[in-house]
């Protein structure tokens, strides 16, 4: 076992040594995988201790206090401001954005791919949420609900679906050539989606604090294994074609 670990750490040292070069054509492959690896890993571990205190009295005494405090803001202005954005984060809202993104990514940057990953992203983010909801079985809470729920409670999908979907639009900007200063509007303006959505589900009093913060955590979880999944997928493809002699760069994508 111990000859297999150092072979292991060998091994590791020497392709970092190989590969690890700023100059290597997949050092930027190999930097976004590591990063996505450490934060899934990070996120998973979070999760699921965070989760195991979903009922416990320390989340219970977090929860009270911070919806306490959010929903002691209630006006009947704030109140048609918070139902606006929560339908910002509702399926037909998603279709919406995921519509207007395909035809911009299809007919101004040619790239069918981004449509395929970003569909994947949601979908899959949708199904995974309420295959959770049904294995921790919460019950929303008891405050008066100003928009209607059906659902259970842990994690919120809504949280959940922002961090997914705008999360990996965040992603995506940084890989579409664009002035800096859009790059930085459009990082804030999905940033602020994310959060007022979350934050829009405890001020209706349909979500605990704790529900929120879950369903964060599992949507950046899901955002950082597609990052490494879909990397993994383009480094395949860029040696294939590297193997192949092509010397095509797709336009308007930073490389």
């Amino acid at each position: 076992m111990t000859n297999r670990v150092k072979e292991a750490v060998s091994d590791t040292i020497e392709f970092l040594k190989k590969h690890g070069s700023r100059d290597h054509p997949d050092y930027a492959y190999y930097i976004l995988i590591l990063v996505s690896f450490v934060i899934f890993v990070i996120g998973t571990n979070l999760f699921v201790e965070f989760s195991a205190d979903v009922s416990g009295k320390a989340l219970n005494k977090f929860d009270d206090r911070i919806t306490e405090f959010i929903t002691s803001f209630r006006t009947p202005e704030l109140n048609n401001f918070f139902q606006f954005v929560t339908d910002l984060g509702d399926v037909y809202a998603y279709l919406i954005a995921t519509t207007i993104a395909a035809a911009f990514f299809f007919f101004k940057l040619r790239n069918k791919r981004f449509i395929f990953q970003l569909l994947a992203v949601i979908i899959i983010s949708g199904l995974a949420n309420i295959a959770l909801k049904r294995a921790f079985d919460r019950a929303r809470p008891d405050l008066e609900h100003l928009v209607v729920v059906k659902t259970l409670s842990y994690p919120s999908g809504h949280a959940m679906s922002a961090m997914a979907f705008y999360g990996f639009l965040i992603y995506l900007v940084f890989h579409i050539k664009m002035h800096k200063l859009l790059r930085l509007f459009l990082v804030t303006l999905f940033s602020a989606l994310i959060f007022f959505i979350g934050i829009s589900r405890i001020y209706l009093g349909v979500h605990f604090p704790s529900d929120v913060v879950g369903g964060f955590i599992a949507g950046l979880i899901w955002v950082a294994f597609c990052i490494i999944l879909f990397n993994i997928i383009a480094l395949l493809r860029e040696r294939k074609r590297r193997f192949n002699g092509s010397l095509d760069v797709e336009e308007n994508l930073e490389v």
